[in-house]
């Protein structure tokens, strides 16, 4: 059912965009600016792992220095039949842990000190597993082509601003209705971000699933994402807001409307769905 929701989220991003087009650039414009959010999103792709790491100053580990850990990775990635990833620790008092890389194959998996000092064995495996899942899903690559349709809207919002300012838009061959134009300046980049946090709140689902089906016990995980919830509300992170979705519980808080917005389903809903799978 993630998946279903996934694909009809993706399918309306995609529509958006195509009335973005119409709208506000015709075809020639939403092909450009679907190039151009491509040309982004693609450097991000290949790179953002490092990007990443290097940003939170990621230190990676081997199963000498940290045994525990290595062998968690090693032994959930066997049997997610997927290959070993780089293993990282990131020296942060807020306990929460993420799965970057573009494919199974160029994978790694970083945890704080904060995740591997409050949780036990069977939590910790919980939390190696969801992320396990992203990578097994490849979540990377749902998330870069979801970014690079929006981009593509939020381009062609600009472009059609710049227009106005700069004495008006030509029309192609559609034609384009000039007040439809204006509303799509608006709503576009909201509707788009909307749609594109949402389909961020569907993967995280799935990787709950998937990865307390590999852990073997939904009430690991669960048990993790009541101890990351309570502490991540009490430690600061410095987390940057574009990198906030990587992470398995929302580094930044916020409540009210910016919920619509937020790249995380609620707490309280994953544990519900991850102790129903134990019932």
């Amino acid at each position: 059912m993630n998946m279903v929701k996934t694909t009809v989220l993706m399918v309306g991003l995609t529509l958006v965009l195509v009335w973005a087009g119409a709208a506000l650039g015709g075809r020639s414009g939403m092909a450009m600016a679907l190039v151009f959010a491509m040309a982004m999103n693609l450097f991000t792709y290949w790179f953002s792992d490092k990007i990443v790491l290097k940003m939170y100053k990621a230190q990676e580990v081997s199963e000498n220095a940290a045994p525990e850990l290595y062998s968690t990775v090693r032994r959930l990635a066997q049997k997610a039949e997927i290959p070993m990833p780089k293993v990282y620790i990131i020296e942060q008092d807020q306990p929460n842990a993420f799965a970057t890389g573009r494919n199974p194959g160029h994978a790694a998996v970083a945890v704080t000190t904060g995740i591997m000092r409050i949780l036990s064995r069977e939590e910790l495996e919980g939390v190696i597993a969801h992320e396990l899942a992203h990578v097994k899903h490849r979540d990377i690559l749902i998330g870069t082509i979801a970014a690079t349709v929006a981009g593509a809207i939020s381009y062609l919002a600009h472009m059609a601003q710049w227009a106005m300012i700069f004495g008006g838009r030509s029309d192609d061959d559609e034609g384009g209705n000039p007040m439809a134009g204006i509303v799509m300046m608006i709503v576009g980049p909201i509707a788009a971000m909307l749609i594109q946090m949402a389909i961020s709140r569907s993967r995280e689902y799935a990787a709950d699933e998937g990865g307390a089906r590999l852990a073997g016990n939904p009430r690991y995980l669960a048990g993790a994402l009541k101890k990351l919830d309570m502490t991540s509300r009490q430690i600061p992170m410095d987390a940057q807001p574009a990198t906030a979705h990587m992470f398995i519980v929302n580094p930044l808080s916020g409540g009210g409307l910016l919920k619509l917005f937020s790249t995380h389903p609620p707490v309280e809903e994953r544990i519900a769905r991850l102790e129903s799978m134990g019932r």
